[in-house]
């Protein structure tokens, strides 16, 4: 790992240190009116049991399922988001790097993400992600498409679904193109810049907006053997990025953005307009004669809002710097039969697209 990398710190979820105005919330008290407070505006500490938290959390989202009876797309972003601002109310106190309520999850980032501070408040739920989060990183998650286990940082996206895995795997397999140099795009896990190693790349310029993905995918690489083949670097698009490059990778956000992104997480899955066309202007520049562009899509955003504008079809319509090689489509598997959930994914699509430059020799 170079020293910038080794300097970096991960972004970690907000604390409070200072002594702060609380309700303090015991077992036997009354939920329904403590919750009323929250969503007021009230800090409300979770004392004795941990499950006490829980406990609250769960007339939470009774009282705001009550108010957020709009099953669509947006009305159920919108329910999120109003429970979202009130349970981050619900705060647990840390003494030592450790929950101090009985009966608390034993996990490793309250340590690691917070060298500089081993006494303060942290909110219920960002417990509960670091909690969730902890338990992926130790035990890993296989990818078939791999034939391997990831480690993901906290902070940084990684699949729960493959099939988009399963389409650029295909599409690698039968790539006959120069292997000298690769950009991935927005890297993440590290999943993708994973299987151009495994399908003979030789070298790849990896780049991310998230410092914890950057900081997750150096363990990686260090873990797997790969140091010599990938250079990861932090920063927007093809920022630092002096590579011209057979193939460009990039699995973009699948839903444009309609509130202020936070970094992290929510950029992996949110875009913002300008996005696509910042990255199809640039990426002509790093682009080498005979270079492929892949990107890896879904139509959800279709799906949810038929007024919805595809950005790569939007390029292609509008703008004369790329022609279209090949255009995949798969089907998304199924939600779990373990879940009640029937949502718009239902007929998404994942998408695989080829692009190379209209002025190729």
């Amino acid at each position: 790992m170079n020293k910038d990398l080794q300097a970096m710190k991960p972004d970690r979820p907000n604390i409070i240190t200072t002594e702060i105005e609380a309700i303090s919330f015991y077992r036997k008290m009354d939920t329904k009116a403590t919750v009323d407070e929250m969503i007021a505006g009230k800090y409300v500490l979770v004392e004795e049991f941990y499950s006490n938290g829980l406990q609250v959390l769960n007339e939470l989202k009774r009282n705001l399922l009550l108010k957020h009876k709009d099953k669509s797309f947006q009305g159920q972003r919108d329910y999120r988001a109003a429970f979202r601002k009130a349970s981050h109310r619900l705060l647990l106190k840390v003494k030592d790097n450790k929950l101090i309520v009985k009966k608390a999850p034993d996990f490793g980032w309250l340590e690691l993400l917070y060298t500089d501070v081993s006494e303060f408040y942290v909110s219920f739920p960002e417990v509960q992600g670091m909690n969730s989060s902890w338990q992926w990183y130790k035990k890993g998650l296989e990818v078939k498409t791999l034939n391997l286990r990831i480690h993901p940082y906290y902070g940084t996206y990684f699949p729960t679904r493959f099939d988009h895995l399963k389409l650029f795997d295909k599409w690698l397999k039968k790539y006959d193109g120069a292997k000298n140099n690769a950009i991935e795009i927005g890297v993440g896990s590290g999943v993708l810049s994973f299987q151009l190693i495994q399908n003979g790349f030789e070298n790849i310029f990896a780049t991310d907006t998230n410092k914890n993905a950057i900081i997750g995918v150096s363990e990686e690489i260090q873990r797997l053997g790969f140091e010599e083949l990938i250079t990861l670097n932090h920063g927007d698009l093809f920022e630092n990025c002096d590579v011209k490059a057979d193939l460009i990778v990039f699995n973009p956000p699948w839903l444009l953005a309609k509130h202020k992104l936070e970094e992290g997480i929510d950029k992996a899955m949110y875009y913002e307009e300008e996005l696509f066309p910042r990255f199809f202007e640039q990426a002509k520049e790093h682009l080498a004669p005979h270079g492929k562009i892949v990107l890896i899509f879904s139509n959800l955003s279709q799906v949810i809002d038929e007024e919805s504008t595809h950005p790569i079809i939007e390029e292609l319509q509008k703008n004369k710097r790329y022609r279209k090689e090949l255009h995949l489509r798969r089907d998304v598997r199924a939600s779990s039969r373990r879940t009640k959930r029937r949502d718009s994914r239902d007929n998404e699509k994942v998408e695989l697209w080829v692009l190379s430059s209209k002025e190729r020799i």
